[in-house]
């Protein structure tokens, strides 16, 4: 939005000396010492943390109103009012009058050139650490194989994204679906959304509440997202610009309240698959998608409409058998998929954790069997059957016709009994590498040796007891290491912590044949 308060607010020279040291994304606030989404006055240049935080920045602003409200009118508008502040790791600008982003600046332009001074210093402090760090493994081996190996050693290279207010679910899926390679390159490699004209011409796009639907691009909020992991140059990023266009496109997710993180990965994956449809940019999604002719080759699973990235790396196809128990007339029907829910078997609800002695352990293979396995339809799922002219009791079967790039498996651990959704708590083994699906496919002898076969590459974890409450955290492999992202919080982990993980959603990637290995 276009801010009106910016002349009164805007007070600080670019480069003030008044600005702390060292890096603005790890500013500490002067009340409470939180290096926790610090924001940054631009009237006075002290830092305070965010509202997500303890609020700090919120309560300079009301505390600098009390002292006006004994003045006249016209000396209020004179005095500066401490209701602009700048977040010190998105450099994105917040007017708490207006209660919204701002987009537009004052005329000599010192919004932009506090976040350029912000930046350079971000970028310095960076660049300073990096030598640093690079000088300590350079002359200890012995400081690199900890790092590897010690689980609470924080990681170099990747970065955390800030809890915006119960936005873990959010975060959870994030993280997990930046490190499966072939989707987050992709939206990588798409360019940028061409900057707007006129007044903000060359300017970064902040998304706000008040801009219409039309205005936002969660392609593009997405892409830029990804583009902010795994580059290192900051411990955390705040994916706010994200969460406002989330906002605008899936109103189920709006507010602060905790929300299921596999519902927001099915309702995120079909957005961005909607929108790619309709091209992205003036770029038409099939000329994109033909620059990699490994996704769209191969890909016969189209959900609402052509092929995308999201159907061509996460799309199955199952087939559903139903069968008349009193004529024989069998049913067929092919639903394409892009994760598959799986019931924890009953009989292991009540087994919480590995190590317990009461029976066997269940595993992902017992939860891919129930669903795999022949049923008989109780009397509330009646088929209508066609040849009979009317309902009749029937069984049911699940067959694998085209296994994904990408094999999603959402284990189903919130479940209703009465007025309550109350959680299965229950430890599923999980393969980390090698995971076969040969035997839940419709033609299994049409499949090669490696194509059924497939390694883990992310693991999203729900603590807590219910599915509007606790915290959700994320495992995933990068180059070879398990990281485990607990919001701004990443640290290096091994694969033994990842296997005790109770987990609520895995990511496995299809296994790559060996080089040479196929045909001539």
């Amino acid at each position: 939005m276009e801010c009106p308060h910016l002349s009164s607010s805007v007070c600080i020279a670019p480069d003030s000396a008044k600005f702390p040291n060292g890096s603005p994304s790890s500013w500490c606030c002067s009340v409470c010492r939180s290096n926790k989404s610090p924001w940054v006055c631009l009237t006075c240049s002290s830092v305070h943390c965010g509202r997500y935080v303890n609020g700090h920045a919120k309560k300079h602003y009301e505390d600098a109103q009390i002292p006006l409200t004994n003045h006249k009118k016209s000396e209020k508008q004179d005095k500066p009012q401490h209701t602009v502040c700048m977040d010190c790791s998105s450099y994105s600008t917040y007017c708490y009058r207006c209660d919204d982003f701002v987009v537009n600046d004052t005329k000599l332009g010192l919004v932009q050139k506090v976040r350029e001074h912000l930046q350079n210093l971000e970028n310095s402090a960076f660049t300073a650490d990096r030598y640093r760090k690079r000088k300590l493994l350079e002359n200890s081996s012995l400081n690199s194989k900890l790092l590897k190996v010690n689980g609470s050693t924080t990681a170099i290279c990747a970065t955390g994204l800030r809890n915006l207010g119960n936005t873990c679910f959010m975060n959870a899926i994030l993280q997990s679906l930046s490190n499966i390679e072939q989707f987050c390159c992709y939206f990588k490699e798409l360019p940028a959304v061409e900057l707007r004209n006129g007044k903000t011409a060359g300017r970064r796009t902040y998304h706000t509440r008040s801009q219409g639907d039309s205005n936002v691009s969660l392609v593009e909020e997405f892409r830029k997202t990804l583009c902010a992991l795994w580059q290192g140059s900051q411990t955390a990023f705040s994916p706010e610009s994200l969460f406002y266009v989330v906002w605008k496109i899936m109103p189920n997710f709006r507010g602060y309240q905790q929300q299921d993180a596999h519902e927001f990965m099915r309702y995120l994956l079909d957005h961005l698959h909607l929108e790619l449809q309709g091209g992205f940019n003036g770029v038409s999604r099939s000329a994109v998608l033909q620059e990699n002719s490994s996704l769209s080759a191969s890909n016969k699973c189209c959900i609402n409409g052509a092929s995308t990235v999201v159907t061509a790396i996460f799309g199955g196809i199952l087939q559903n058998e139903v069968n008349c128990l009193i004529c024989g007339t069998e049913s067929r029907k092919f639903d394409p998929f892009l994760d598959l829910s799986l019931d924890i078997p009953s009989q292991f609800r009540s087994k919480r954790s590995k190590n317990q002695e009461n029976g066997p352990v269940c595993s992902l293979r017992d939860c891919l069997r129930s669903f795999t396995d022949l049923e008989e339809l109780d009397e509330t799922e009646l088929y209508m059957c066609h040849k009979c002219k009317k309902k009749q009791k029937s069984t049911k079967k699940f067959w694998i016709q085209k296994l994904p790039k990408v094999l999603c498996l959402h284990l189903k651990r919130f479940h209703w009994t009465a007025y309550l959704r109350n959680k299965v708590d229950t430890y599923v083994e999980f393969p980390l590498r090698g995971l076969d699906m040969k035997c839940y496919l419709l033609e299994p002898e049409n499949s090669g040796p490696e194509s059924c076969l497939y390694d883990l590459a992310a693991v999203v974890v729900h603590h807590g007891s219910g599915v509007g409450s606790g915290h959700y955290t994320a495992y995933a492999v990068h180059e070879g290491r398990w990281f485990h992202f607990n919001d701004s919080t990443v640290t290096l982990t091994d694969e033994d912590t990842v296997g005790k993980a109770k987990a609520y959603i895995l990511f496995y990637v299809e296994r790559q044949a060996k080089a040479g290995s196929g045909k001539l």
